[in-house]
């Protein structure tokens, strides 16, 4: 038989897997670093506190080298939309509304397509870069290259009729038509996202985050500067705008292909190859699913504004939620980091056939994950008759803030644990199976509650969030379930098997294998 180039399926008769066990329980304790190795033994077995203590120390290591910077990059190009959406501000009411409506409708739309579909990298990447088949990160960057490339020209249409797409939704002639000239212009930006997030799980599978965090920080900087400059000082207001913003996005593009073509990725990139249009379909159907799962997400949360504009004292109640939203953005940053740090950890011990390392990741991610959770909640209830006020000067508006206070720090914890199951989702290969799990907890319970709550029984923007989070709770729990019933051996040879199907080898019987495992 011909000796195969990946890592054999983690599924041996019981008797082997005992005698792999006490061999290497009598070995020495490996030394653990910052960095993944797949030459490392899967962790043992967690029968005392001592075990669990020191792999719980280790596996901090290994994820909080990749959980902080990424935290760091997510703030960072998080902050260059906000930066921009600040500036507007000061060149006028108009101008503001603008960038708002631009940010939050158009490019907020486009970022979570992009983004999602991108993630079907942190599965392949991941898994590839833990199996040994570094060769096979640069060609899995390509196809999702070829695949969003081919979304960005169709959501083109998107920032073209977004006049008219504005206009449907009830904003007013004078805001649509200047939202949409400014949609227009930043058409270039959407291609840099198209170009950013392949990039993005390229890197992050190969734990190169740092540099990552380094080119995301001198953009902001340069951002910071040239939007002053640009829209403030030379007076060139939106037009400024979008030049800083795109120049921007496209400086961390062009940054990190200049990196990855110097040479420093080694075996993970070795030019452009044909066996990029290889298998697209495919890696097609893991990108929408990636994208559907994500956008049930973000679409919810956009979802929760908008009922919150029909209620009776609408202009209160968007005021105030939008504030809680504000907050919660940020907060959920750090998840962002820790999501994508907990996905590139599941992956690779999966593709490196360490079913045990990939549930101790997690359990370190969720533990960690609470911890942060309940520490941002306890700051925002403790500070909840102060901070209103730093962000409206309207008394009604800050009561209403302090009263919604207590759900937005219950939101903060939940959204804390939520992406991180969502990234062991991601780093697993299960996205299919989320996003119909997204649309039951969602669409088919979580909005009907909150309507009824908010409407029906007049609790106003209190119970169509409580409705919502119930939504949210639900979905958590499913994970959670769906996580403990996991089995992580049987998840091992299914990351082994991806890799030979979506592998660029011509082998038909891929997709056969990974049914056959799937099977109980």
């Amino acid at each position: 038989m011909e000796e195969r180039n990946y890592k054999q399926p983690f599924l041996e008769p019981r008797e082997e897997l005992q005698v792999q066990n006490d061999q290497q329980q009598s070995l020495p304790t490996p030394t653990h670093t910052a960095f993944f190795s797949a030459d490392e033994p899967d962790i043992p077995p967690i029968t005392s506190f001592n075990i669990f203590s020191r792999e719980f120390s280790f596996e901090s290591k290994k994820l909080w080298y990749l959980a902080g910077p990424a935290i760091f990059t997510s703030l960072c190009q998080y902050s260059l939309g906000a930066i921009t959406q600040l500036l507007a501000g000061h060149v006028g009411t108009l101008a503001l509304a603008a960038v708002s409506i631009e940010n939050s409708v158009i490019a907020g739309f486009s970022f979570g397509v992009m983004l999602g579909m991108g993630s079907a990298l942190e599965t392949l990447c991941g898994q590839a870069f833990g199996a040994g088949q570094i060769d096979m990160l640069g060609i899995y960057m390509q196809r999702s290259w070829v695949i969003l490339n081919s979304t960005a020209v169709i959501l083109c249409f998107l920032y073209i009729f977004s006049v008219q797409i504005l206009k449907l939704i009830r904003q007013t002639t004078e805001i649509s038509e200047a939202a949409g000239r400014f949609a227009v212009w930043m058409i270039p930006q959407l291609f840099a996202y198209s170009m950013n997030f392949p990039i993005a799980k390229f890197l992050q599978a190969q734990s190169k985050i740092m540099v990552m965090a380094g080119i995301s920080a001198v953009a902001l900087v340069l951002h910071t500067l040239f939007s002053w400059l640009f829209m403030l000082k030379l007076g060139w207001g939106l037009v400024g705008a979008a030049v800083v913003l795109n120049s921007s996005w496209w400086f961390i593009v062009v940054a990190q292909l200049v990196y990855i073509f110097s040479g420093t990725c080694g075996r993970a990139w070795t030019g452009f190859s044909w066996k990029a249009f290889q298998n697209l379909w495919g890696f097609i159907r893991l990108s929408l699913a990636s994208a559907v799962m994500l956008c049930l997400e973000v679409w919810y949360f956009m979802a929760l504004i908008l009922f919150a504009g029909y209620l009776k004292n609408a202009e209160l109640s968007v005021d105030a939620l939008s504030i809680c939203m504000n907050i919660l953005g940020w907060t959920v940053m750090v998840s962002f980091g820790m999501n994508a740090a907990v996905s590139v950890r599941v992956s690779n011990e999966l593709g490196a056939a360490h079913p045990r390392t990939a549930k101790f990741s997690l359990v370190v991610a969720v533990i960690s994950s609470i911890a942060i959770g309940l520490l941002l909640s306890l700051v925002l209830l403790l500070s909840r008759n102060e901070y209103p006020s730093l962000f409206s000067s309207d008394t009604d508006v800050d009561n209403l803030v302090k009263e919604l206070t207590p759900l937005l720090a219950l939101c903060i914890v939940i959204n804390n644990i939520q992406p991180v199951l969502s990234g062991v989702a991601v780093g697993a290969g299960w996205q299919t199976v989320v996003a119909y799990v997204n649309i039951g907890c969602y669409y088919l319970f979580g909005i009907p509650l909150g309507l009824i709550l908010g409407y029906k029984l007049d609790m106003g923007v209190k119970g169509i969030w409580c409705g919502m989070l119930s939504g949210t709770v639900l979905q958590t729990c499913i994970l959670f379930f769906m996580i403990y019933r996991t089995n992580w051996n049987k998840e091992a040879s299914l990351a082994e098997a991806r890799i030979r199907k979506w592998g660029g080898e011509e082998d038909s019987t891929g997709n056969d294998d990974i049914e056959k495992i799937r099977e109980p």
